[in-house]
């Protein structure tokens, strides 16, 4: 992963952005997330997916990135979408309950298809 242990790609899918992270989600890395997100979240009506295939971990410095673009998100009359969750990182939003506020997807097809 070129040095890094976390990776974000940010791409477009007709009404969507699509955050990708891949690697590993905490304190140290948090902030290669954080920005992406946010500057997403600012656009009015703006529908976010993070494809969270990728991602090998998630701390709670991690969920409060996520549970922050949601509530930036939906300042601005938008969403954020979770899709594709392994399951260590599904157990960590199962624990803290966070689950509940996102809408959660199986996959990435099935997030962009709603």
């Amino acid at each position: 992963m070129s040095g890094t242990r976390l990776r974000v790609e940010v791409r477009r899918h007709g009404a969507s952005a699509v955050v990708k992270p891949e690697g590993e989600l905490d304190h140290h890395t948090a902030d290669l997330l954080r920005e992406p997100l946010e500057s997403c979240a600012e656009e009015v009506g703006a529908r976010i997916v993070v494809d969270c295939s990728g991602l090998e971990f998630c701390d709670s410095t991690g969920l409060n990135v996520l549970l922050g673009a949601r509530l930036k998100a939906e300042a601005a009359g938008g969403s954020v979408h979770l899709a594709a969750m392994r399951p260590v990182v599904a157990r960590v939003f199962e624990i803290t309950g966070a689950g509940a506020v996102f809408a959660v997807h199986s996959s990435l097809d099935a997030a962009l298809a709603e």
